[in-house]
């Protein structure tokens, strides 16, 4: 076991939080806090200068600027050309869409039943007395306003970010991920705080959020997370029937890797004294839904985070599902084609050692956005052996929106990759197919949580909230590209 945590996030010289861009992904990496941000690559610079000088090109022709032009389909076709160009093909995209819409719609295929189980914002009345600011490890408030502020100077195309906590609240979440994407269904979840009452969205804040938004819509649109945090012991338990008796909660979130006030390490959730008395209040509760935060490692020792304790867990509760957060992966690996990627391979090698486990899924969180665009070779190899290990019905889409702006690049990104036919043949993947991607997009997601698809397709367009989107949409989506995490170089 590792001493301390390597893999962390530190605020260090020259990161700020925020990036703007006219391009409709990001071209750098973005970090969410639960991992370090690394320096834009030769690779992803390319791939940017690639996307301006096109747009600047097929912009004036359609009569747009390159501004403009990059918030249409084109930019996103533009995108996806210039990451083929430069990383090879990994995405079903043609020329011909970057300047003919009806032809990017037309490639683009029927519309996806889109779950997304990792949606975030930060609540208004987290940490009001900055008591974060002298606890160990912890990032304040008032630091990271600072640093945005700061990074405002430096960094022109933050002009107009407001370099308040608005930028991530719950009214952006909303528009970013509702009104500017194809996002049918979210699972509200918070990051950690000193303890869960007090985390970045508490609780009984997640579930009032669904519960709002469930009523102006009048359809079932989102559910939220509870939180568990067994090294309290006897008070995470009392917390557990709180939570599910008075608000109702759909699913568990956990961080193994990040303790709550006065632990000095984490937990695993296969340790019979700490964890099994949680999981056998779970069972009791009748909320059988555990999401582990695993892989990107939060707290003061990376190892918690590894996912090798999901498996003898699983064992000992077959009726639990769970649900490990980030697909486990440890880090991003910037430039390696290797077929190992860390922590997510040697959990796969693991699980088809017990190819009768049936009740672990893998959350694509952060880890498809980041990897797919800094090295869909990674990508590529992730997905293969995941769906390989796991099966193509036990992988979940997630993007931890808002940190990375509106999850619709992710979903563009996804709707057109594919794993090139050179690793099919040498590794045995399986090809990503629209059924595999259909699974993946939301009916895997359905399934564990018990969504009508069906009557959801049926119910959106009826409901107040589609409503608006369909409103906006007359007048033309206006996403940010903004990107809310941290960015370096």
């Amino acid at each position: 076991m590792t001493a301390d945590n390597r893999h962390g996030f530190r605020i260090r010289p020259g990161m700020r939080r925020g990036s703007r861009t006219e391009v409709p992904l990001p071209t750098r990496l973005v970090s969410n806090e639960e991992f370090p941000p690394l320096p834009q690559t030769a690779a992803q610079r390319e791939v940017e200068d690639r996307i301006l000088s096109a747009a600047g090109r097929l912009g004036p022709r359609l009569g747009l600027d390159r501004r403009n032009f990059l918030r249409t389909s084109g930019g996103m076709a533009v995108s996806l050309l210039a990451m083929n160009a430069v990383f090879g093909r990994f995405f079903d995209v043609l020329a011909v869409e970057a300047a003919d819409t009806a032809a990017f719609q037309a490639r683009r295929g029927d519309p996806f039943f889109i779950f997304d189980v990792q949606l975030h914002y930060v609540g208004g009345g987290y940490d009001p007395g900055d008591a974060e600011a002298g606890r160990k490890g912890a990032v304040s408030k008032q630091a990271l306003l600072g640093l945005r502020r700061q990074a405002r100077r430096l960094n022109p195309k933050l002009e107009s970010d407001r370099g308040t906590l608005a930028d991530l609240s719950w009214e952006n979440m909303v528009k970013e991920v509702f009104l500017d994407s194809e996002t049918a269904m979210g699972l509200i979840s918070t990051p950690p705080g000193p303890y869960p009452q007090a985390a970045v969205v508490p609780p009984k804040e997640m579930t009032h959020f669904r519960d709002e938004i469930n009523r102006v819509t009048q359809s079932r649109r989102m559910l939220a997370h509870g939180l568990i945090t067994p090294q309290l012991g006897q008070a995470d338990l009392d917390f557990m029937d709180l939570q599910a008796s008075a608000l109702k909660v759909d699913a568990w979130k956990g961080y193994t890797g990040a303790p709550p006030k006065g632990f000095d390490h984490g937990w695993f959730v296969d340790d019979e004294k700490v964890a099994y008395p949680m999981l056998e209040r779970a069972r009791k509760l009748g909320v059988r839904r555990v999401c582990l935060h695993k892989g990107l490692p939060l707290g003061p020792v990376a190892d918690y985070n590894h996912p090798r304790d999901l498996i003898k867990a699983a064992r000992d509760f077959p009726d639990i599902d769970f649900l490990a957060y980030h697909a486990g992966l440890l880090r991003v690996p910037p430039a390696s084609q290797s077929a190992d990627v860390p922590w997510t391979t040697e959990l796969c090698a693991m699980k088809k050692k017990a190819p009768g486990l049936r009740n672990i899924y893998l959350e694509l969180g952060s880890t498809f956005g980041q990897l797919v665009t800094t090295n869909p070779t990674a990508c590529a190899h992730l997905l293969g052996q995941v769906i390989e290990a796991f099966g193509a019905d036990h992988v979940l889409w997630g993007t931890d929106s808002i940190w990375y702006g509106t999850p619709q690049w992710q979903i563009e990104a996804f709707r057109r990759f594919e794993i090139p036919p050179a690793l099919v043949e040498k590794h045995g993947y399986a090809p990503l197919t629209r059924p595999v991607k259909e699974q993946i997009f939301g009916l895997n997601a359905a399934r564990v949580f018990g969504v009508d698809v069906n009557a959801r397709r049926n119910e959106i367009p009826k409901d107040y909230l589609s409503r608006m989107k369909m409103a906006y949409l007359e007048d033309g989506p206006a996403p940010s590209h903004r990107w809310y995490g941290w960015v370096t170089g």
